[in-house]
């Protein structure tokens, strides 16, 4: 029997759950308590349920969890970096990341990713499967009870976030419930290389978290080359889409831009990009390009980084170079589950 994950339903599906097997509609809420709050990976520690309930949850549902395989904290800044295994053995990554203002979680949405960015460790293999909003959820939960508080989270691991449409906004549902760990929306950042009936989509839910496309050209040219999904939306259509989330949510949107050296960091390209970004809320968090086994790509170096945040900034376009993090742990999206996983 396929046993449906408990850990992705919201509260009025648990209390429908609970209606099922004839069990008082009080239960619910403790239910809920056990998974959101206590975070418990069993329903045997569900300890305040009757044995005969804990039994029926058990026959009927399964709590989705996390197995931690590996664990590398950077010397340098603290970085946590987890190799985490699901229910069927398949891999995927979770990196606690320490900052002045607390400490956030960037999770995994799929095992392996489809998009096929040339410079990502992400995409090796392609896509496995789609992780449930319970396996997103149990990433956070995961990691906060390993370390400390977690304050926010970054949709920015293994896969593309808004490939996994449903499963991500339920995680968005359950991870900011006032009756959970009730992480507010402002402290989520969603990352995408630009699905945009997705994004068209996500603009109508009026959320408050922020969006942050992966964009890494000025040109449609340059971006086909580094992305695969620019061929099926070019950079006009991606930037209406754009320009209709600003004007829905009235939220500014980042754009990541990851620096390669030679690549898509030159002077004439940092104009191109300005007067592309024209008009848009917007801040560009400029990124130099993780090394990679796979990739030729090469980082840019620091005087090239800020010359191009510079001319960003003479523009008008809010600009800041990302501080790198986690560099000796393999932090980067993909690294850590490229080394373990079969061959």
């Amino acid at each position: 029997m396929n046993k449906q994950d408990i850990l992705s339903m919201s509260l009025p599906e648990i209390e429908g759950a609970i209606k099922e097997i004839s069990q008082p509609a009080y239960r619910a809420k403790q239910v809920w308590g056990w998974l959101h709050v206590k975070h418990v990976q069993s329903f045997g520690d569900m300890a305040n349920l009757p044995q005969v309930m804990r039994g029926q949850l058990e026959s009927r549902y399964r709590i989705a969890t996390v197995r931690e395989e590996k664990k590398l904290v950077s010397k340098s800044d603290g970085t946590i970096k987890y190799l985490h295994a699901l229910h069927d053995d398949t891999l995927i990554e979770s990196v606690l990341m320490e900052y002045t203002h607390g400490h956030s979680v960037c999770v995994s949405t799929q095992v392996g990713c489809r998009m096929g960015c040339t410079f990502c460790a992400s995409a090796q293999g392609g896509l496995v499967r789609n992780l449930t909003a319970g396996e997103i959820c149990a990433q956070v939960y995961g990691v906060a009870q390993d370390c400390k508080r977690v304050g926010g989270v970054v949709l920015m691991g293994c896969g593309e976030p808004l490939d996994n449409y449903d499963a991500t906004l339920r995680f968005i549902e359950l991870i900011t419930h006032p009756d959970g760990v009730n992480i507010g929306q402002r402290h989520i950042t969603l990352s995408t290389c630009g699905l945009v009936p997705q994004i068209l989509a996500l603009a109508e839910q009026k959320l408050q978290i922020t969006l942050a496309i992966s964009l890494h050209a000025s040109s449609d040219d340059m971006r086909r080359q580094l992305m695969p999904i620019a061929k099926a939306h070019p950079l006009p259509e991606l930037m209406r889409a754009c320009r209709h989330y600003v004007e829905k949510t009235k939220r500014r949107i980042t754009f990541e831009y990851a620096l390669a050296k030679g690549v898509n960091d030159s002077p004439a390209i940092a104009q191109d990009l300005a007067k592309l970004l024209r008009g848009i809320n917007c801040h560009v968090n400029l990124i130099p390009i993780n090394k990679t086994s796979h990739s030729e790509f090469m980082p840019a170096v620091r005087k090239d980084a800020q010359n191009f945040a510079d001319i960003l900034l003479a523009k008008g376009v809010q600009t800041t170079i990302r501080r790198s993090l986690g560099g000796d742990v393999d932090a980067a999206c993909g690294q850590l589950r490229a080394r373990n996983i079969k061959k």
